[in-house]
């Protein structure tokens, strides 16, 4: 092995992985010079790479945590203090000492103590030394923790996509509330949200969910001034598309309003609030406030602003705050007011008889230009962006221009910056999805300025990350499920299905490999059941051929030689699949036509209703039986992402005949699926009726 792969190893990087198509891959010398390059380890001579490797070994020698099961023995890092008495404060601030053990029972990574018995945070003391030990329970919350005996299904939805009776230009959380209510009327126990983390609220046009500015925060225009008495009159700018050049503005102009307006009550609760959250919120609001003073006059990142404010702690950013305290406290009044408002809509989730709730949806990075990287940045990877490797839908591979956080960081923070981000998303949940869950084991980074064919993967401390994914959803008594789609690990499914994280299953991609479709007893049950995702096609879509027109009219690559055999294609897909939910006793008679999208959503969500899996999460799309998708992954104005609203008010929209028959008969297969799972137990079969809670249950001030 040379000194580069040597230096490259030592770093986290893989040389060697495999692609999506299993075939084995090699990271090139120059690629990988250019990676280590980016991640502040220069290696473009033996000397260079000297002095990366000894700072490498600075770094591992200042390790300052550790994971470990309940029951088992924590095995503590290599140097960590000698044989002997140490002492143990655990997270309630009891101490009692301890016995470091190096006899014939311990290992070659070093000394280790008796399993701690009460999971959570600790921390071990010796001389000089300390370290945090991280306790957690075997496995996760589960679905069957929350809903004992029961299959569940709920909906998944884009929260601006929303509507309600007050003609808004997006859906907020308001919106949000009522629609949960809607759905816990008709037997849905969660439901699944797109991202609310905060973006940048004073430039409309960055309204992608998935490049937020903080994962810490959420996004201040979709609170809902109507939580505190301050009327939101009907939006100037309501269509089938969201404006958002013209929704921001005038949202803005709506939370300021509320904020000039507030009551003392209001203003005693913003700073009790204020108090709590401390530094991050504080540095939050400012650099909203100076996004904003910076955005008029041309900047859009913080990298572009003047050289003295790229220090969050500099005396040119608390002059600005000080002399700009009534926009830094409009910031802070926003997050309090979003805050507020989304717990109302869990609340309303809940009261209105939902098992799970909301389910929040944590975005695998941020945008390097955002609140994270400028106040923290020694937490994330500051030279390179994530992305994907090239595969068989991306032969050029992807750079999603994120960032995310540094494992070498997360070790020497003892993870906190992990555990904020989780609890943030747990905070107002029943449940978290991990948006890209690969990257609790790798993710692929790209130098910045580079092709994404540059890249290479950067392993993670996965025990670690799975450890604390479990501590804090079982905390918060949430469910988890990690998106396991794409390029895989070798084992990452297995070792996560092994903490009950819940994987996703997509009706597109159970088949084996003959191109038959998993019957639905086959499914994997420790797995959410999907007909999509917000980057696929919709089931109407799919029947009808809708991903095809936009394939062929935006001149993608398709493995078809042209667009009359990609149509032959699918119609031949048509009669397999139709095949394949005849012999699961989904669908009777003959395959309907391509036209006739209503009949196959029916029979896809029953389908899927019908799986082993413990939660089904069903798009609203689907639901609906609608054509579009949400999001075209590789475009960005050539497909209106982000933009696509729900035809009407939830409430009505559940309401409409053909609707309301969709979802008894996802009821009743989510009932026969429990049934099946029981009768071994018990041979009886549930009574057969669909679930149908009081619609007057809504919850939630308005």
């Amino acid at each position: 092995m040379t000194a580069l792969h040597r230096l490259a190893r030592a770093a986290g990087l893989q040389i060697d992985w495999e692609d999506a198509t299993g075939v084995a891959q090699r990271v090139s010398d120059a690629a990988l010079r250019k990676v280590l390059a980016a991640l502040g380890l220069p290696a473009g001579s033996g000397a260079e790479i000297a002095r990366s490797r000894e700072q490498l070994s600075d770094a591992e020698s200042d390790t300052r945590f550790v994971s470990a099961d309940l029951g088992d023995r924590v095995i503590l890092p290599p140097g960590f203090g000698v044989a002997g008495e140490a002492m143990l404060t655990f997270e309630s601030g009891e101490t009692v000492p301890v016995l470091l053990h190096a006899d014939g029972r311990g290992d070659r990574r070093g000394l280790w103590i008796l399993p701690i018995d009460v999971p959570g945070y600790h921390q071990l003391q010796q001389g000089g030394r300390e370290i945090r030990i991280a306790v957690a329970p075997k496995r996760c919350f589960s679905v069957a923790d929350a809903a004992p005996g029961r299959k569940l299904w709920g909906p998944a939805v884009q929260v601006p996509s929303l509507r309600d009776g007050r003609g808004l230009g997006f859906g907020d959380f308001g919106t949000l509330s009522d629609s949960a209510a809607s759905f816990a009327a008709r037997g849905a126990d969660a439901l699944a949200i797109s991202p609310t983390h905060a973006l940048f609220p004073s430039d409309p046009g960055r309204f992608s969910p998935y490049a937020p500015s903080s994962r810490s925060f959420l996004n201040i225009l979709f609170g809902d001034p109507a939580l505190i008495g301050q009327p939101v009159a009907a939006s100037s700018a309501v269509g089938e598309l969201i404006d958002w050049t013209s929704a921001v503005p005038e949202r803005l102009a709506v939370l300021r309003a509320a904020f000039a307006n507030r009551g003392d009550d209001v203003r005693d609760a913003v700073a009790a609030y204020r108090a709590e959250a401390g530094a991050a919120l504080e540095q939050h609001a400012v650099f909203d406030a100076l996004h904003a003073h910076f955005l008029a006059q041309g900047a859009s990142g913080w990298q572009d602003w003047p050289a003295d404010f790229h220090d969050a702690s500099g005396s040119a950013v608390s002059d600005f705050a000080a002399s700009h305290a009534a926009e830094v406290d409009f910031f802070v009044f926003g997050q309090w007011l979003a805050k507020m408002s989304l717990d109302a809509a869990q609340k309303a989730a809940t009261n209105a008889g939902m098992a799970i709730g909301l389910i929040s949806d944590l975005a695998v990075g941020m945008d390097p230009g955002g609140s994270h990287a400028w106040s923290r940045p020694d937490e994330l990877l500051t030279g390179v962006s994530v992305g994907a490797p090239p595969d068989i839908l991306g032969p050029d591979g992807q750079n999603w221009g994120i960032t995310g956080f540094s494992p070498a960081a997360l070790r020497r923070t003892g993870f906190d910056p992990f555990i904020a981000t989780l609890r943030a998303g747990l905070d107002h949940a029943g449940g978290i999805r991990i948006d890209h869950a690969l990257g609790l084991s790798r993710l692929w980074v790209v130098p910045r300025g580079e092709s994404a064919d540059e890249g290479a993967y950067l392993t993670f401390p996965l025990e670690d990350m799975l450890r604390i994914l479990v501590i804090e959803p079982h905390r918060a008594r949430a469910i988890v499920i990690g998106e396991d789609l794409g390029t895989v690990p070798e084992g990452l499914c297995e070792r996560m299905a092994a903490r009950e994280v819940l994987g996703m299953r997509v009706l597109w991609f159970e088949r084996d490999e003959d191109g038959a479709f998993t019957p639905p007893g086959e499914w994997d049950p420790q797995s959410a059941a999907m007909t999509g995702t917000h980057d696929l096609p919709t089931a109407a879509g799919w029947w009808r051929g809708r991903d095809i027109d936009w394939t062929w009219r935006l001149g993608r690559s398709s493995r078809a030689p042209d667009e009359a055999a990609d149509r032959a294609a699918r119609s031949r897909d048509h009669a397999l699949i139709w095949r394949d939910f005849q012999a699961a006793g989904t669908v009777s008679g003959p395959v309907p036509g391509p036209e006739e999208t209503d009949a196959f959503a029916d029979a896809a969500l029953a389908h899927v209703g019908a799986t082993a899996c413990a939660l089904a999460i069903i798009p609203m799309e689907d639901v609906l039986g609608l054509v579009e998708q949400p999001n075209l992954p590789g475009t960005i104005d050539e497909h209106p992402n982000w933009r696509r609203r729900m035809p009407g008010p939830t409430e009505a929209l559940l309401d409409e005949e053909r609707v309301q028959a969709r979802i008894d008969r996802l009821n009743l297969a989510r009932l026969d699926a429990t049934a099946r799972e029981q009768r071994p137990l018990d041979g009886a079969r549930l009574e057969q009726t669909p679930p149908r809670r009081q619609a007057s249950n809504k919850a939630g001030p308005r």
